[in-house]
């Protein structure tokens, strides 16, 4: 005699604490600098290297909640970075070899970003939580690069544009009712950029770069500050 059993329902039953509340403003902002200076440095197959510079990045941020621990809203961002190169060997092999003297680029660039933020609370806790943010953002830039000196200068002047397509995780921690330190892991997503490039005023050189990123850099941590208002 056969008889009927009936599969029961299995529910993981898991509550989210409210982390965030609705109707609240986030405002926030994040800044990096970083000093380099090279002195007969040895890389690889590069030697005697000697140059130093800096790179400059700060992001603006607004975002509004519109439900319980989601929010959306918009990421503004500029970086500036100089490299300076008094001197440089390259040594292919015993045979081959040869040197670079005074260079120096110059960049700069601007994007904006649409960003959709979701919170996760860690347990009951309304002090620490994870966020995932999903971002749509779209950047354009310029640089310079110039070799030699006296009669024998060549420059090159580029422009750039990038879309990019990704997820950025990270974690918060308040400090009070208002004020947390965020940390971000890198940016995981799609990447599509184009570059053009004039050497001289005369040679002129096209580049299309189209990337997919699935890999967490644990190495690329962003630190920044919010406001929630």
């Amino acid at each position: 005699m056969l008889q009927h059993v009936q599969a029961q329902e299995f529910k993981r039953k898991i509550e989210l604490t409210t982390f965030v509340p609705k109707g609240q403003w986030i405002l926030g902002s994040s800044v990096s600098f970083s000093e380099h200076n090279e002195k007969n440095y040895q890389f690889l197959i590069v030697d005697n290297i000697n140059s130093d510079g800096y790179t400059f990045k700060v992001t603006p941020m607004l975002m509004y909640a519109f439900r319980d621990n989601l929010a959306g809203g918009v990421k503004a961002n500029y970086k500036r970075s100089l490299i300076k190169l008094q001197k440089v060997t390259i040594n292919v092999d015993e045979d081959n070899s040869f040197d670079l003297d005074d260079a120096y680029r110059l960049s700069h660039s601007f994007g904006g970003m649409a960003v959709l933020r979701n919170y996760i609370s860690l347990g009951s806790s309304r002090r620490f939580g994870l966020y995932c943010d999903i971002q749509v953002e779209y950047a354009g830039g310029q640089s310079k690069l110039v070799t030699g000196n006296n009669e024998s200068v060549t420059g090159t002047y580029a422009t750039n544009k990038d879309f990019n397509i990704g997820v950025a995780p990270g974690m918060v921690a308040f400090i009070n009712n208002y004020t947390a330190v965020e940390v971000s892991v890198g940016v995981l997503g799609f990447n599509f950029s184009k570059t053009r490039q004039v050497t001289d005023q005369v040679y002129i050189g096209e580049r299309s770069l189209n990337t997919a990123n699935f890999r967490i850099n644990i190495f690329s941590i962003g630190l920044g500050l919010s406001f929630y208002l």
